[in-house]
């Protein structure tokens, strides 16, 4: 039983420690950071959004493996898989999934080209890009109240077997 709440604790921890990550860093960037950015020269401002995207997407893709291990952990180590889990679970597992891919299409297409555009100095084309970037930022940020009421209507459900 103690290791049960144990491996509970660290995991629910990290997995919202990373989840605390890549929502507050999508939220500074577009709410916060965007707004502010605006009132730069096209060239400083893209190479501000670069700088900071460099940063922040370790940072993600840290995150993205944190939430993906400590979730899992809680799923096999504590509930003993699927079975163990209600649809809530599901529900933001699914919604979670489709942030990563969501995440990884901006990282290795409109991001990619974002970078090629500045190394090659044409601002409209990395503008572009950026604004593309921004869309899928809105998308994924926009999950995030769909997957906390999920969490919150889960109510009980967090309990861990046996407690």
């Amino acid at each position: 039983m103690g290791e049960t709440v144990a491996l509970a604790t660290v995991a629910l921890i990290v997995h919202i420690l990373a989840a605390a990550i890549w929502v507050g860093g999508m939220f500074f960037a577009l709410l916060i950071l965007r707004p502010a950015a605006g009132a730069l020269e096209p060239g400083p401002r893209l190479a501000l959004w670069l700088g900071v995207f460099e940063r922040f997407f370790r940072w993600v893709i840290g995150a993205i493996a944190l939430l993906l291990a400590s979730g899992y952990a809680m799923i096999f180590g504590v509930y003993a898989g699927f079975r163990g889990i209600g649809l809530h679970v599901h529900l933001m597992q699914g919604l979670g999934i489709v942030m990563i891919l969501l995440f990884f299409h901006l990282y290795f297409a409109p991001w990619r080209r974002f970078r090629r555009a500045l190394a090659a100095q044409d601002r409209g084309a990395a503008a572009a890009q950026l604004d593309r970037i921004r869309a899928i930022v809105t998308v994924n940020l926009a999950q995030i109240p769909v997957i906390w009421h999920r969490s919150r209507r889960a109510g009980n459900n967090w309990r861990i077997p046996g407690r």
